[in-house]
């Protein structure tokens, strides 16, 4: 599946990105498992699930973080197809 500046993105049944904060780490919980999400993974899923398109995330991103938005589309397009693939997030 390809995604598009806007497609909106939700996590698909039982995933969910949740902050533990005895370890202070963001996970992505799935049924009967959990990934730890890095702090770039965590920044990008927050927004995640807000009703708002890609493009719209991207850019919040490359606003917050200062960056060239063309390098933030890439990893941010790279990071969530994969998750995609894992059907960890749908469209």
């Amino acid at each position: 599946m390809s995604i598009s500046e806007d497609s909106i993105l939700k996590f698909t049944r039982g995933h969910r990105l949740q902050h533990d904060r005895v370890r202070d780490v963001w996970l992505i919980q799935a049924p009967e498992k959990a990934f730890i999400a890095d702090p770039i993974a965590a920044a990008i899923l927050q927004l995640v699930d807000s009703d708002q398109p890609l493009g719209v995330l991207i850019d919040t991103l490359a606003k917050t973080y200062q960056a060239p938005r063309e390098i933030i589309a890439a990893d941010v397009q790279t990071l969530l197809a994969s998750l995609i693939e894992q059907k960890v997030l749908g469209a």
